[in-house]
């Protein structure tokens, strides 16, 4: 298939676009490289440079795509609460010209990268995709009110699409890794004490009914999410727009990551603790049972994997 990869100059789309020029796929990444990088833009895929707004249509149109997998996106949880226009226009806006554009091209297969950020503080773990969405930040309302255009566009336009909800990525892909220019996710900065980047990791709260008193969160390997993407490319239905969670179904606590860091690294990786932070649950863990029971697809690599690989990454 000749497929395109927005935002697959970042973490997650440069997996998935490995992932899919391994498999034998025509790949072409739009990608603006405001958070990406274009060294990250795998062998055999095509690089165009420019914004959903600006280029989707000129890229699309007659070009043959079968299909569109969207990565592209602002996805800071404290930026968006600063500075929520951003990811209304950014987010919202962006997507909308990219369904506009595969509209008026007739592309009608898309896979979006979604977050279960659009559920909110769970009432019951794991997550299930039948449970209320109640975002607490602008960044995921934004990621929830695509999946409602999503749904509209099936509706209207006979669109088939699938959204993928998942909580923490992890891990790297041989030369794709995670490399964010402002690092808010553990792991990274966990290795970065490792690296000698920082004295120590910071870590909020350790009176939380957990089984070690840290907050337990989900983590799924960056490869074992770049799967469930191809499996559900293959699963778009005209008219439908599906929604599938990707979770581990138990997740790992705080202390659980560090522990796995210091063992993979050697490093002893001081940590320091301190008062709780203000709207952090205690658990946020999505089920896979949907995508399971659909497409067979469960989390296959473990947290030492994930650590080893991105440890392996973090030292090229």
């Amino acid at each position: 298939m000749k497929l395109l990869v927005t935002g697959g100059a970042g973490y997650i789309g440069s997996v998935v676009s490995a992932q899919l020029a391994e498999a034998g796929h025509e790949v072409v990444v739009l990608d603006d490289l405001s958070t990406g990088h274009g060294d990250a833009v795998p062998a055999g895929a095509r690089l165009v440079r420019g914004t959903l707004r600006e280029s989707a249509f000129e890229v699309l149109d007659g070009a043959g795509f079968d299909a569109v997998l969207h990565f592209a996106a602002k996805s800071l949880v404290g930026e968006s609460v600063a500075n929520p226009a951003k990811y209304w226009d950014g987010n919202v806006g962006e997507s909308l010209a990219l369904f506009d554009a595969m509209r008026r091209a007739g592309v009608g297969r898309i896979v979006f990268s979604s977050t279960a950020a659009t559920y909110g503080e769970p009432e019951s773990t794991p997550i299930l995709e039948t449970d209320p969405t109640r975002p607490t930040n602008p960044y995921g309302a934004s990621k929830l009110a695509i999946d409602t255009i999503l749904t509209e566009y099936a509706r209207l336009y006979g669109f088939g699409a699938v959204s993928l909800r998942y909580f923490n990525v992890a891990g790297a892909h041989g030369a794709q890794g995670e490399r964010h220019t402002v690092e808010t996710h553990l792991i990274p900065n966990v290795l970065k004490v490792a690296l000698g980047e920082k004295d120590s990791v910071s870590i909020f709260g350790t009176d939380y009914a957990t089984p070690d008193g840290t907050c337990v969160r989900d983590y799924v390997h960056v490869v074992d999410l770049g799967r469930a993407h191809l499996l559900a490319l293959d699963d778009t239905e005209p008219g439908a727009h599906k929604i599938y969670n990707l979770g581990s179904g138990s997740g790992y606590s705080v202390n659980e990551v560090v522990e796995v860091c210091r063992k993979v690294t050697g490093h002893p990786i001081p940590a320091e603790y301190g008062e709780r932070r203000a709207g952090d649950p205690a658990v946020l863990v999505a089920s896979s049972e949907k995508i399971n029971a659909a497409l067979g697809w469960k989390p296959e690599l473990d947290l030492d994997r994930m650590v080893t690989d991105a440890w392996a990454f973090a030292r090229r």
